[in-house]
């Protein structure tokens, strides 16, 4: 039995009892992924000062940054307040690096009269990513918002222009403009924004539970905040805007502000159970 699958058993049985159990159902336990998973018996589960919702039914949703430790430690939180101490072992991973050349010189060295479209860009988007709810949209699984060549790989460190720059937060994938882009998963539009800086016209898409998809460079937008939407519907389409070398669509996905890779949304559907993998 592969080493991923023996952690994923041994976390079955983690807490186990009467009253109190945890499980992690699906997902990938590796840096960079997402896991869907259930806590009976408990409201809340803490990693480090980041706190993850556990529903009335004890389903929760944790997420593992790029750089996250192989060896987590995990407090599982009963409503009296009362903490619960667990290790949670993670899959390491390792990143590419990405040169890319033919950006607008502009948009890798902002000047400062830039400075304040930057800022705005990043409130608004802080703004997006920053909302907890309790509606299960994400329930309903995920599909990759549009079929293409996969240009750029989550978590591979950037180099533009000759210019080192952070590790890319999501997943490029390249097409032609105008190439439609659907919805990943069901949610609401809480950001449908025109002519960012560096994400040019983006949208972003709340799933509840603190998980959002992003969808960054686009042609056009076909969505408004507070539009309710369902899994395959249509956002907009491919283009160039904001900072890029040429057309594509910059994918990312956020748990509680956490960046990690939107692929691994895929392991949440019931098909893909325990399938831990990355692009």
């Amino acid at each position: 039995m592969k080493i991923y699958k023996l952690i994923c058993l041994i976390c079955s049985f983690i807490c186990c009892g009467n009253a109190e159990a945890f499980e992690i159902k699906f997902g990938s336990l590796e840096q960079g992924g997402i896991v869907y998973g259930t806590a009976k018996g408990y409201t809340e589960i803490k990693i480090g000062e980041r706190r993850f919702m556990v529903d009335d039914n004890g389903d929760f949703l944790l997420a593992f940054e790029r750089d996250a430790s192989k060896d987590l430690n995990m407090s599982l939180i009963k409503k009296d307040g009362t903490e619960k101490q667990q290790l949670l072992l993670l899959r390491t991973n390792k990143w590419d690096v990405q040169k890319i050349s033919g950006i607008s010189q502009k948009k890798v060295t902002p000047s400062a009269n830039d400075l304040a479209a930057i800022k705005d860009e990043r409130r608004q988007v802080q703004e997006a990513v920053s909302m907890v709810t309790k509606i299960p949209y994400w329930k309903n699984g995920f599909m990759q918002p549009l079929n293409g060549r996969v240009s750029g790989k989550f978590g591979g460190q950037r180099i533009m222009n000759g210019h080192k720059m952070n590790p890319h937060n999501g997943m490029d994938i390249a097409a032609p403009v105008g190439t439609p882009v659907a919805a990943a998963g069901d949610g609401e539009v809480v950001l449908a924004a025109n002519d960012l800086f560096y994400t040019g016209n983006v949208v972003i898409v709340n799933h509840g539970y603190g998980l959002q998809t992003i969808y960054a460079h686009l042609n056009e937008i076909s969505v408004k905040n507070g539009q309710k939407l369902k899994k395959g519907d249509l956002i907009g389409k491919v283009g160039k805007t904001g900072r890029v070398s040429g057309p594509h669509l910059h994918w990312g996905a956020t748990l509680n502000g956490i960046r990690f890779n939107p692929i691994t949304l895929l392991q949440l559907n019931n098909s893909e159970k325990n399938n831990i993998s990355s692009l």
